[in-house]
């Protein structure tokens, strides 16, 4: 069976045209009441809804109906890649993230500091959301760490946020997290699924044991949990499958990670929206391909916070018009999961999308909005095949059969 990949090999064409794809993290909402309005349908977005009368707008399913991604299966569904085929463990991408090179041997750890009691109870998930100057040094004192057989390597990422790889022949990476994703009760322990991922886990046991011992006295940060074991897969390069050289401008380590996973050049984007802008600026003629992340339609989602939510959309429209003045082929706008603030996590829901490019068939949407999307000329389609439309509006397919 044919899939889209091999189409997209075959058919792809080179020209001089430019694609961005804009991600704004859980950009899909919910009323707080019913008969209200989305945070997206709430916000002020006069950029948005511009290009969204010129455009195209549909929905996308991440993975399946019903089902609820995270962000890693979130944004490789847009970046083309099925994420039921390729499923990646959040420590690989944290690790890519911060430049760390994954070798075949290597498993990789997401790691979160946390508070624990005297009876090892979890009293808080993200030790308080340390400061990142303190976690680093944190950090530095668990590199000292030392298995026999094992290299071990401890890196910071980002606030409350680390990276664990164990190096050593045999190792598995289908290894259970240790974080009970509640507060009240002990970290789990390290389940290996088959005999070389459990070699991981006892490994893991002996990296616990002396970082309950190295962090005793650094409370709130006294202890860790484990999360995304896996080893680095194979993935098809973006060079390779759609023929293009492709950017990313994002800031979280995460989403760095996900776009040097499928062969796109991460480029220093610096802290702010507008440090990005400048950057996607500067970079304009050097890529085909732009990826664009939007961290905090997502986070103000997590916290519940509506208002914020829409003031972070609104934030976003600003910048809309230092894109378009690029004259970018195709532009699209999504999101790469529903973080709705009233449900206060990732959700199933479909997510908006924005199509703009000079061959967009004309829909009746005035607006970019969920209820606008539900009418819109895209329909709702599998996230996986938005990398399809962008090929196809930038005229870099060609005709599939006599």
């Amino acid at each position: 069976m044919t899939d889209f990949h091999t189409l997209t090999r075959e058919l792809q064409r080179q020209n001089d045209s430019k694609i961005v794809l804009l991600v704004a993290d859980g950009l899909g909402g919910l009323p707080l009441e019913a008969g209200g309005l989305t945070e997206l349908e709430t916000a002020s977005t006069p950029s948005l809804d511009a290009l969204a009368k010129a455009g195209t707008l549909g929905l996308s399913t991440p993975v399946l109906p019903g089902i609820s991604p995270g962000s890693g299966p979130g944004h490789l569904g847009l970046f083309g890649y099925d994420p039921l085929q390729y499923q990646i463990g959040r420590g690989v991408l944290e690790a890519l993230g911060i430049d760390f090179e994954l070798g075949p041997n290597d498993v990789a750890i997401r790691g979160n500091f946390c508070t624990v009691d005297n009876a090892g109870t979890i009293t808080d998930r993200r030790a308080g959301r340390i400061a990142s100057e303190i976690a680093a040094k944190l950090c530095e004192k668990l590199d000292g760490i030392t298995i026999p057989g094992v290299e071990v390597f401890v890196r910071h990422v980002k606030e409350y946020r680390l990276v664990i790889v164990f190096r050593a022949a045999g190792l598995g990476g289908d290894v259970a997290d240790t974080d009970p994703q509640k507060t009240g009760v002990p970290a789990l322990d390290p389940v290996g699924k088959d005999p070389a991922s459990q070699k991981t886990a006892e490994v893991a046991k002996q990296f616990l044991a002396q970082a309950r011992e190295v962090l005793k006295n650094d409370a709130p940060a006294n202890f860790l949990t484990m999360r995304g074991i896996d080893k680095k897969p194979a993935v098809p390069p973006y060079s390779e499958v759609y023929g293009l050289k492709a950017a990313a401008i994002a800031v979280y380590p995460m989403y760095r990670g996900l776009a040097r996973l499928v062969g796109m050049d991460v480029l220093d984007a610096g802290q702010t929206l507008n440090d990005q802008m400048d950057r996607l600026k500067a970079a304009w003629n050097d890529y085909d391909f732009f990826f664009i992340h939007f961290k905090y339609t997502d986070s103000t989602g997590e916290d519940g916070n509506f208002p914020e939510k829409v003031r972070r959309i609104e934030e976003l429209d600003a910048a809309i018009p230092r894109i378009t003045s690029l004259n970018p082929t195709v532009f699209m706008v999504t999101g790469d999961h529903s973080t709705p603030s009233l449900m206060k996590s990732h959700s199933w829901h479909p997510v908006p999308v924005l199509l703009s490019a000079a061959t967009c068939r004309p829909d009746r949407c005035q607006e970019f909005g969920e209820s606008e999307c539900i009418m819109g000329g895209l329909g709702q389609f599998p996230a996986k095949y938005l990398m399809g439309f962008a090929l196809a509006h930038a005229g870099r397919l060609e005709k599939f059969g006599a």
